[in-house]
């Protein structure tokens, strides 16, 4: 596996527990947690119930928060890791630089910066949470004074009694701006798009609900409610009742008109990514905190100057910008049989797989987390894990058939993307009348999975033989690779 984050340590406990005992994780990082040890900037925390954010086989009852903070999760993952003997596997500070398909000896040759690494099967497990999205602004680089992105936090960096400059209106600054303002002498937030904002009932989970059972019963619940809203976004007609919620949320919240106006949004709710919070709008209302809703267009000095042509003073600059999500980390770097990488092979249109697991030409490779598996309400977690019962059913095949290596069907592939494209069309995802990072830069949508959390869990719990071309193992007289003693394989 590639990435100790949640996908790659959940991959690491499940296919041990399947008797799977060859298994390595590589991290680039000194340590684990992928997106939970890159984002500690303040008022980091996941905007998935708790009882929704853990794994089935390790349940976490003792959440303290209904919606858990980074520290808490990172915790979660390392706990996890640690009782489920994980340790031994992990090789921190192992960048993967290429990875290689060798035909005659069905297997994957890796070069890192520890040397080579082989291995039958090649799991990514980076996330796409992973490389940040700066803006291209002219003098950004010349800004007198810090400036830094929320996923590259510097805590050394002093905020108390500072004009801070905070860019971006979604997910991480609704997060940030609360955390900051009551130190900050002013804070300037550069808003290019409004979002939706709902209410975030966040508050302490009492002892009584911090047991098994309890935990299982609201996990069953959250769940319902989560898939409910997501019965919405796929039919948009269905969504009056929450943005009329969000726009009381906003006038409850916001008595200024002009404020208001600017922060509410001219598309469908779930176009973008939904997001929760019952602290941003007190914090925009603040008399310190002003809202600048234009793209960020220059930095001159310590002065930050909005598309509309307004500016603000500030002694630190904050990149609340995101990530490049439709990316696929080392798409450029991982080479099939003939050469070509996932990259070029996806060139034009954007990632895409079969059930966002596994590539066409691409042997024994598997994604996770992978292109059209996720949607605007549902959990990661619950996508990894029906993910990993794919991974498992498909090497257990593997094991017990003998065979050296399997690849989705060309045609299996392409079927089942036509299928959930043509089902995205009439999504909020796809209809919604937005941009979002859901789209590729031809239109094309390769983040959303256009059913039901419940219909993806089915597929991938249902691993299907036929859908894959299954290769020997090489012959006798194949040309074997010599391999370095110090090589390890996985």
């Amino acid at each position: 596996m590639v990435g100790a984050g949640m996908s790659g340590i959940g991959a690491a406990v499940r296919l041990r527990q399947e008797g799977f005992e060859d298994v390595l994780v590589l991290e680039r990082a000194p340590d684990l947690g992928g997106t939970w040890r890159e984002n500690t900037y303040p008022g980091c925390a996941c905007d998935v119930p708790s009882s929704l954010y853990s794994f089935s086989f390790a349940p976490n009852p003792g959440w303290s928060r209904l919606f858990a903070g980074q520290r808490e999760i990172h915790d979660y993952l390392r706990t996890t890791a640690r009782r489920h003997g994980v340790g031994p596997s992990l090789r921190f500070g192992v960048e993967v630089r290429q990875a290689r398909w060798d035909e005659g000896e069905r297997r994957w040759y890796l070069e890192t910066n520890d040397g080579p690494y082989s291995a039958a099967v090649l799991v990514l497990a980076t996330g796409p949470w992973r490389r940040p999205r700066r803006p291209e602004v002219p003098g950004l680089t010349e800004f007198d004074g810090p400036v830094m992105h929320t996923a590259r936090w510097d805590p050394s960096v002093r905020l108390t009694g500072r004009r801070i400059a905070v860019v971006g209106g979604g997910a991480s600054a609704v997060q940030l701006v609360p955390a900051i303002q009551e130190r900050a002498a002013d804070v300037h937030v550069f808003q290019r798009t409004a979002h939706w904002l709902l209410p975030k009932p966040d508050h302490g989970i009492p002892g009584w609900l911090r047991t098994p059972g309890a935990q299982q019963g609201l996990r069953a619940a959250q769940y319902r409610v989560q898939e409910g809203l997501g019965h919405a976004l796929r039919h948009p007609r269905l969504l009056r009742p929450v943005e009329a919620a969000a726009r009381l949320h906003l006038r409850t919240a916001v008595r200024d008109p002009g404020l208001r106006r600017a922060l509410t949004p001219d598309y469908r709710p779930g176009c973008k990514r939904l997001l929760t919070s019952s602290t941003y709008y007190p914090a925009l209302s603040r008399p310190h905190v002003r809202l600048h809703p234009t793209a960020l267009a220059e930095v001159d000095g310590n002065r930050v100057i909005g598309a509309d042509g307004s500016e603000a003073e500030a002694d630190v600059l904050v990149l609340a910008t995101g990530f490049h999500i439709g990316e696929v980390p080392l798409a450029e770097s991982v080479h099939g049989p003939h050469g070509r990488t996932l990259q070029q092979t996806w060139d034009g249109d954007g990632p895409q797989a079969y059930l966002g697991t596994s590539v066409s030409g691409f042997p024994n490779l598997f994604l996770l987390l992978g292109p059209n598996v996720l949607t605007g309400s549902t959990s990661t977690l619950t996508v990894v894990e029906g993910q990993l019962a794919y991974l498992t059913a498909a090497l257990s095949h593997l094991r017990t058939t003998g065979r050296a290596a399997l690849d989705v069907r060309p045609a299996v592939q392409t079927r089942f993307n036509a299928a959930v494209q043509d089902a995205l069309h009439t999504t909020v995802y796809n209809s919604g009348g937005c941009s979002s990072y859901y789209l590729s830069p031809s239109g094309r949508n390769t983040f959303c999975w256009p059913w039901s959390t419940g219909r993806l869990v089915r597929r991938l719990n249902n691993f299907d033989p036929n859908a894959y071309d299954w290769t020997p193992p090489p012959t006798a007289s194949a040309p074997v690779r010599p391999v370095n003693e110090e090589e390890i394989t996985a």
